[in-house]
């Protein structure tokens, strides 16, 4: 996985990284990972289509190879959902799934409103998946404040 660089960013930031790597290469069947601000601004996420020079080259998994892709579609995702839930008088999302022939995507609300989405493959242990999201949830949920969040789109600008 390759991210922006953590040289320079608070404690809070860099365990965010770390919760998102682990995320990444300790499950089975994930390809990609992002949060998103309540905005749609992605604030953290994995690069499938990256790769460093001392590793080789592998067809890209996530949505035509970009993290930015995959943002928008969890930012699309998470909308559309919240808008639905509005409609039924259904309460707050938690969590949405989309399967798909191909693949699935996964998203699940943080208590600030950010959103996490996880694009897993098509034979992936769906519960596995949800339990490790719920694991970051609970983990980030609590630390993303206002000011951590200008620091996460600032790094990620950067890494632009």
């Amino acid at each position: 996985m390759t991210a922006p660089s953590t040289f320079g960013l608070s404690t809070e930031a860099r365990n965010l990284h770390w919760l998102l790597s682990n995320l990444v290469e300790e499950v089975p069947g994930v390809h990609s990972v992002t949060v998103v601000s309540s905005d749609g601004l992605m604030l953290l996420s994995s690069d499938p289509g990256h790769h460093t020079a001392a590793e080789p080259e592998v067809p890209r998994s996530g949505p035509r190879g970009s993290s930015a892709d995959l943002a928008t579609i969890v930012s699309g995702i998470g909308s559309l959902t919240v808008g639905a839930a509005k409609l039924m008088d259904g309460g707050g999302v938690k969590q949405t799934m989309v399967a798909m022939e191909e693949g699935s995507v996964f998203v699940m609300s943080i208590s600030d409103g950010s959103l996490l989405g996880v694009h897993a493959a098509p034979d992936c242990d769906m519960g596995v998946i949800a339990y490790h999201m719920a694991l970051f949830v609970g983990r980030a949920g609590h630390v993303l404040t206002p000011e951590l969040r200008s620091e996460l789109r600032k790094s990620m600008e950067s890494a632009q």
